[in-house]
């Protein structure tokens, strides 16, 4: 049987798993979508009343930078899901924390990928507003902390000073519920058009 590569782990991810979110207007599902200003990027993220992330990983991938993507995964997301070959299955198990949701894919009949859900995502524990706050753009940013603060000055600083800033005038639920729905209202991401 023919090797399980990212395209057929993604297509059926798309096909089988999140299809009712890609047909829901309230949902947004966004491929390749960057962390910490493009340090790391989702393979597939969902964004509807949580941001769930997933990370491919099929037989002929390498686990090499999982540790470092779990990492930027759990400071900003809510929910996250390993889709794994079952080459990798036990490693990944081992460097995943237990929030993470873990499903595999292996061949099936007639050569088409199966995916078995083995442990379902659970809500993330350690979720860092800073972080999450990033994920805006500035033009975003600053229209949330002229809506608290009108003051001139608090709107000077870079990027990070301002993300900074967003979290002294909003709680950390409130950073995540604004900036989930300031995603669903873009319609640029990284130059293309969203459906």
């Amino acid at each position: 049987m023919d090797p399980i590569t990212d395209s057929d782990v993604r297509s059926a991810l798309l096909r089988k798993v999140i299809a009712e979110h890609v047909a829901n207007p309230h949902t947004l599902v966004v491929e390749e979508m960057g962390l910490a200003r493009g340090a790391c990027r989702v393979d597939v993220c969902v964004i509807n009343g949580h941001l769930h992330g997933y990370e491919i990983k099929s037989d002929v991938d390498t686990l090499r930078r999982l540790p470092v993507q779990q990492q930027f995964y759990s400071n900003v997301l809510d929910k996250a899901t390993i889709v794994v070959g079952q080459r990798h299955l036990d490693r990944a198990l081992e460097v995943l924390p237990e929030w993470w949701g873990v499903r595999t894919v292996s061949r099936g009949a007639r050569n088409a990928v199966r995916m078995e859900l083995l442990r379902p995502a659970r809500l993330n524990p350690s979720v860092n507003g800073m972080d999450v706050a990033a994920l805006l753009w500035r033009d975003e940013i600053t229209t949330l902390i002229c809506a608290r603060n009108p003051d001139k000055a608090a709107l000077r600083g870079n990027r990070a000073a301002l993300c900074e800033r967003l979290g002294e005038v909003y709680s950390l639920a409130e950073i995540r519920t604004l900036v989930r729905e300031q995603l669903k209202r873009r319609t640029h991401w990284r130059g293309r058009e969203q459906p």
